[in-house]
């Protein structure tokens, strides 16, 4: 349904509202699905009048709609049922399970059987969680408030709570203008005509015999007549009811809707949750035009009203080049620092920019590809450019001998897109010269030839026009578009094709690939201006339909992939820059303010899902996502092209945009220059304090630089698998702000903290008297600590929202909240004696936060972390669990570390090990799953490592540490964990930490403890990977650069523990927070647990060491054996 229909139903209801036909305009309401009317649900709730709130309810979702749908309906039922217990109706209440309650079963069986349990009860108050229930008429306004909170939050129902705010009776004013406008056009217009239907056009008769009405009921009189001039308007009005809504991509497919222009893709339009896909999209229709009978005047329009047009603008107007920025006024309130109207940076890239993107966690990075071929690397932070890589292709001998000779005629290559994949690790290049070359990135300047895609035996023949990243089956692949109509799909490791689709008739110009809910799908558009939208099967496309403008158009989600917005430019300039209704396949809306005829194909983009920018006119031009109307416009100082390139950082704080001398200006805003601006003082304190002279540097400074290694950039992110035993992934993790632009030659010295006032450090709040910590780990929502003592209980730190802390994130400057469930239980392991302190303990927590596996010598418990009830036990001893990982992939797949030294994968699913593996000698300390390289790493306390392949969980590789002679070892717990890059790993013992690299499980980075030094205790990388947190049994933490293995920072138990502590108290576990990189957590052998961060002045825990003989790798090779103690630095 376009756009102006569905404005109709909106009239049509505001009609039968006026006119008091309340049944009719609820039903439109359901039928129509355009308008829920909270006020109707409410009285139909508090009245119990159950059918109906569902009858209501079901014409804007259904219950397996996504996870709001199914609590809005299970909260009802479960309303009603108790309802019919409370009356002691048990046929009722039996019913009620069967036929409404049983659906829910599926999805959470015991909640199912504890619902069908109340059934045994006399009261259902006697069950726990029920005891708070009062009287019906109380209990049904308490679900009230949660069901509207539901409803707020789907997103079917976005845009669908407000009623569009209109002037009483439009519908009457506007069939008054048309009638007004009709006797206009009439050959002989009467001066009293006497209008007596509204079924055909109105038209005067000849002047003879005709009777004129009384002036006093001519609705004529006046440009537009007053409301009440015409009869009411009954229920036969000559429109006809909206359609029911349809499933999201089924609106695009199979009921197009009627709109006045072709209709367009940005990505995909919504595949909703279907249990069958392909059959939703099994036959696609060419839109209809619109209704010739229906001619619905548009916004340029003459004879209608006219559309108030912004301040400034003009149809006609031909801009100047460097045209003054315009701010248009708006009903919402903004701020200038909103804006990126500050020229922050100005980059110098040599060729024309054709493709920029910045990188998805470091917010600083950005790449660029330009019209010569060229690849740049920018840390726009210190203005340095960290790569420059002209255009080669990497093997010839592999391409055609026909390209190999058009190459050597004519070298001429351009960068159609460059792009990161999603975490950062790798870039993918398309060039306009039938090659996709795909990089690797290790931080810093480390790039790494990864894939090339040339023109023999796959590739795309002519031009290579877009390319994209995607997870399909949870595995990373490329998907790339050219001149030879195709699109394929290829695996991101080996670089095998997986998928070609074909279909389109002309070049295929972009690619946007999205997911809804489990359904992964990408959209397609050519130069030919068609849609096409493809599954991951071989089976066709599902979508043929055309864009605006009938050329070129791109597509993009704003950041939290709910909105659709797609941006199009036609052969004759006509640029279209619109958002989709994703639940109807119809545009939304559409944008003001573009140029009559842009002089180039506009490009745009979206930013903290709330604006958009294109380029256009020489000009950036801002809308809010919410208003057509242009809101501001930014000329960057002037110098830009017609159609300049624009992209944002992920945060929105940066702007990148080309000008027409090569140069990529840095736009920023508020937030952006603050960020920037840190980044300045840090380099100029490090330049102040390289130019005062040193004459006595302390001991641990040059114990330090004796002892320095080399330093790389920041590391690529990926998922962490923490020591803990959760695997998480790293999404929002905040830029790492580095000074690695510092001259190799400036004074360097080891941060010390060796007091409270040089850190923020905070102890979590204990009423009970706990016991030593075994395990300590935050929630993967960074809200939360959670913690196994050696008394096999548990306990949960969580941070609340405040004044103080708005993110409700942990934070060592509000103390958190040691929380319990209202039952007042706590999650206690099974033991098997009477002296869990001497039993092994382990966890691991669930992606979501929602469950924890845990176990302290006896079964292996599944715990809700919401009640803190106890799921599932399973595994009793002998042979008792001393580890526990998730499957990176299948949170149902639990690799289990025994003391009897077997790894056992175990399915939680169907309750069966599925392998057993056996390797090491003694019991298993650590696990860790790299999701790149599909293996699992293992170590023991027999001090040795084994990796395993995933696949068919046969032992690849072995190795034993070395351990220094002649010490004597009272721990032998060896921990595993992954680096960001999936590719190499952290071993801690308690007489070294090492970098491992995991294919040839060689270290390339060692850190020998000192002789006569206190023994590590635990230690983890930071969340971002560039540094690592260890602590040691004299209490001591040391902070490592991970990419050296140097010592970064070294602070003394003074500066967080209290006086009056015990000299045999220390930290035996280390967590590190999530998100926020300098934040981590330790965990002592008196109970306590403490949260440390370094001073908001300070940000960080110290600077990277400086590189040594200028090596910049990331990782290099491990120090000679025999390395003197000397060359380690003092703790």
């Amino acid at each position: 349904m376009s756009s102006l229909s569905r404005e109709l139903v909106f009239l049509i209801l505001q009609f039968l509202d006026e006119e008091k036909f309340k049944e009719t305009v609820h039903k439109l309401e359901q039928e129509s699905g355009f308008y829920f009317n909270m006020k109707y649900f409410e009285d139909e709730v508090i009245n119990g009048n159950w059918d109906e709130v569902e009858r209501y309810l079901g014409g804007f979702t259904k219950v397996d709609d996504n996870r709001y749908s199914m609590k809005i309906f299970f909260e009802i039922r479960k309303q009603k049922y108790l309802e019919a217990l409370d009356k002691h109706d048990r046929s009722k209440a039996v019913e009620i399970l069967v036929k409404d309650l049983k659906v829910f079963a599926s999805f959470n069986e015991e909640l199912f059987k504890e619902i069908t349990q109340l059934l045994t009860l006399e009261n259902f108050r006697e069950n726990e969680q029920l005891s708070k229930y009062g009287d019906t008429k109380s209990a049904r306004a308490i679900m009230l408030v949660e069901l509207k909170k539901l409803i707020e939050a789907n997103p079917l129902f976005r845009d669908k709570l407000q009623f569009p705010n209109l002037k009483s009776s439009r519908l009457r004013t506007l069939i008054n203008q048309s009638l007004n406008w009709q006797h206009q056009l009439c050959k002989n217009p009467r001066p009293n005509p006497d209008i007596k239907t509204l079924f055909v056009d109105h038209s005067c008769g000849q002047p003879n015999g005709a009777r004129a009405p009384s002036p006093a009921n001519n609705p004529l009189l006046g440009s537009i007549p007053k409301p009440g001039g015409f009869p009411p308007l009954g229920a036969h009005a000559p429109f006809q009811p909206a359609p029911a809504p349809v499933p999201p991509l089924a609106g695009w497919m199979s009921n197009p809707p009627a709109v006045t222009h072709p209709a367009v893709s940005g990505g995909a339009i919504g595949f909703g949750t279907p249990t069958n896909p392909a059959a939703i999209l099994k036959h696609p229709r060419t839109p209809t035009t619109a209704n010739p009978g229906m001619d619905y005047p548009s916004g340029d329009s003459d004879h209608v009203s006219k559309r108030t047009r912004p301040v400034g603008m003009s149809e006609e107007v031909n801009l100047p080049m460097n045209m003054l920025p315009v701010t248009y006024p708006q009903s919402h309130n903004y701020q200038q620092d909103d804006f990126h109207k500050t020229v922050a940076r100005t980059l110098s890239q040599g060729s024309a920019p054709m493709s920029m993107d910045f990188h998805p966690l470091q917010q600083t990075l950005l790449l660029v590809g330009t019209n010569l071929g060229d690849i740049g690397l920018w840390d726009v932070g210190t203005r340095d450019r960290l790569v420059l890589r002209n255009f080669k292709v990497w093997e010839l001998g592999k391409c055609s001998m026909a390209l190999q000779a058009s190459l050597v005629k004519d070298p001429t290559v351009s960068v159609n897109r460059i792009v990161w994949s999603p975490d950062g690790t790798l870039f993918g290049v398309a060039y306009s010269r039938h090659i996709v070359q795909i990089y690797s990135y290790h931080g810093g300047d480390d790039i790494r030839q990864h894939l090339e895609f040339g023109e023999v035996p796959t590739a795309h023949v002519g031009g290579v026009n877009d390319i994209a990243f995607a997870h399909p089956n949870k595995q990373l692949c490329i998907i790339t578009c050219g001149d030879d109509k195709t699109i394929k799909v290829w695996e991101a490791t080996s670089g095998a094709r997986q998928f070609t689709f074909e279909g389109h008739e002309a070049p295929v110009y972009s690619v946007c690939p999205h997911y809804k809910e489990n359904i992964q799908f990408i959209f397609s558009t050519a130069l030919d201006g068609k849609i096409k939208a493809w599954l991951y099967d071989n089976l066709g496309s599902r979508v043929d339909y055309d864009a605006p403008g009938h050329w070129c158009t791109t597509m993009a989600y704003s950041a939290d992939g709910s909105r659709l917005f797609s941006c199009g430019t036609s052969k004759d300039g006509e640029s279209h820059l619109v958002e989709w209704n994703e639940s109807e396949g119809a545009v939304k809306r559409t944008y003001q303010g573009f140029r009559k005829r842009s002089m180039g194909v506009v490009q745009f983009d979206t930013t903290r899902n709330r604006f958009l920018a294109a380029g256009d006119e020489f000009l950036i031009k801002i809308w809010d996502m919410d208003s057509t109307g242009l809101l501001t416009t930014i000329d960057a100082d002037g110098g830009l092209p017609a159609s300049p390139r624009i992209r944002f950082n992920k945060e929105g704080t940066l702007l990148a945009v080309s000008t027409l001398d090569n140069v990529i200006k840095i736009l920023a805003n508020a937030e952006g220059m603050r960020l920037l601006r840190t980044l300045e003082n840090r380099s100029f304190d490090a330049s102040r304090s390289a130019s005062e002279t040193v004459t006595k540097p302390t001991a641990a400074a040059k114990a330090a630089a004796a002892a320095a290694g080399t330093s790389s950039g920041t590391a690529a992110p990926a998922a962490i698998t923490a020591m803990n035993g959760d695997s998480r992934s790293l999404v929002d993790v905040k830029p790492r702000i580095a000074d690695e632009s510092l001259d190799k030659s400036k004074v360097w010295k080891l941060m010390e903290i060796t007091e409270s006032t040089q850190c923020r450090s905070i102890k979590l709040v204990d009423n009970m008297r706990s016991s030593k910590i075994s395990r300590l780990i935050y929630t993967n929502s960074g809200v939360a600590i959670l913690a196994l003592t050696v008394s096999a209980v548990h306990l949960l730190w969580k941070w609340p929202r405040s004044d103080r802390n708005t993110s409700g994130k942990a934070t060592a400057s509000v103390s958190p909240q040691l929380w319990q469930p209202p039952s007042g239980i706590f999650m206690t392991n099974d033991v098997t004696d009477n002296n869990p302190e001497e039993a092994v303990h382990c966890f691991a927590l669930s992606k979501n936060d929602s469950y924890v596996m845990s176990a302290s010598g006896g079964k292996i418990s599944l715990f809700n972390m919401m009640t803190f009830k106890t799921m599932t036990t399973f595994m009793p001893p002998p042979a008792a669990a001393t580890f526990l990982a998730f499957h990176p992939q299948d949170n149902n797949i639990i690799a289990i570390g025994m003391d009897d030294s077997t790894i056992q994968i175990y399915n939680v699913r169907i309750d069966e090990v599925k392998s057993k593996l056996r390797g090491h000698s003694k019991r298993i300390t650590g696990l860790a799953f790299s999701n790149v390289l599909n293996v699992l790493v293992s170590s023991g306390a027999d001090a040795q490592i084994c990796v395993w392949n995933t696949d068919g969980w046969e032992k690849q590789k072995n190795r034993f540490l070395q351990i220094p002679s002649g010490r004597p070892s009272n721990i032998l717990d060896t921990r595993v964990q992954f680096h960001q890059d999936q590719a190499h790993f952290l071993v801690v013992h308690e007489t070294q930490l090492a970098i491992y690299e995991t294919t040839k499980l060689e270290p390339v980075k060692q850190w020998p403890v000192r002789e006569n030094s206190a023994p590590i205790t635990h230690a983890t990388f930071s969340c971002d990977s560039q540094l690592i947190y260890a602590s040691f049994a004299d209490a001591t933490v040391c902070i490592f650069n991970a990419s050296s293995l140097r010592l970064q920072c070294h602070i003394l138990p003074a500066s967080y523990l209290p006086p009056n502590v015990s000299s045999n108290v220390h930290p035996v576990v280390v967590a590190a927070h999530p998100m926020e990189a300098n934040q981590f957590a330790l965990g002592l052998t008196d109970g306590g647990v403490y949260v440390l961060e370094p001073l908001e002045s300070e940000r960080k825990w110290g600077n990277p060491p400086p590189a040594e003989n200028g090596s910049t790798s990331s990782l290099s090779a491990p120090p000679p054996n025999g390395a003197s103690s000397s060359d380690q630095p003092e703790r």
